[in-house]
């Protein structure tokens, strides 16, 4: 299952616009690779894909047959994927002003969830006022720590703190 939660992880990238397609191609040719694909024709077909539209279609026609009601949430995906751009971020791979258009799309896509709201806020303020830098890297730390421990939404929520996320904030530096 694991496998194919990281077939969960670039969909959703690539459902919310910056994920790269021939990631799920790589998938699907590695489970052919290791002869796990059990003749499913969704995972030979997306191994020859190309481009997001042929390969979202397949990606989620293989996620919704294995996962069915079980698919992670949006939310959850999400957070994995804010830990994955933190990353990216102390590499210098990722930038405020490039995260802020990739928070601008799923703060609203999420439905303006409370976690995300103060690392919206700060990453888009960062860009332009020096007093935010800190504060965003702050709130950065804190959201990607808790969804790198949480196994699901509700234990990500159990452990998240709005009044320590309203720390993060110039005013109380």
């Amino acid at each position: 299952m694991e496998q194919l939660t990281e077939l969960e992880l670039e969909c959703f990238q690539l459902r919310h616009g910056d994920g790269r397609a021939d990631r799920c191609v790589d998938w699907a040719v590695e489970r052919l690779r290791l002869d796990q694909e059990g003749d499913d024709l969704e995972v030979v077909l997306l191994a020859s894909a190309r481009g997001r539209d042929e390969v979202l279609p397949l990606a989620e026609v293989i996620i919704a047959r294995y996962r069915g009601a079980q698919r992670l949430g949006e939310q959850f995906l999400a957070g994995k994927y804010i830990v994955e751009l933190r990353a990216a971020y102390l590499a210098g791979r990722e930038s405020a002003a490039s995260l802020d258009a990739i928070f601008t799309r799923l703060y609203p896509a999420l439905g303006y969830p409370d976690w995300l709201v103060m690392l919206s806020r700060n990453c888009e303020y960062a860009m332009d006022v020096a007093d935010f830098e800190q504060p965003f890297e702050d709130e950065f730390r804190y959201i990607a720590s808790l969804w790198a421990q949480a196994d699901s939404l509700a234990a990500f929520e159990r452990k998240y703190s709005r009044e320590a996320s309203s720390q993060h904030d110039a005013a109380s530096v």
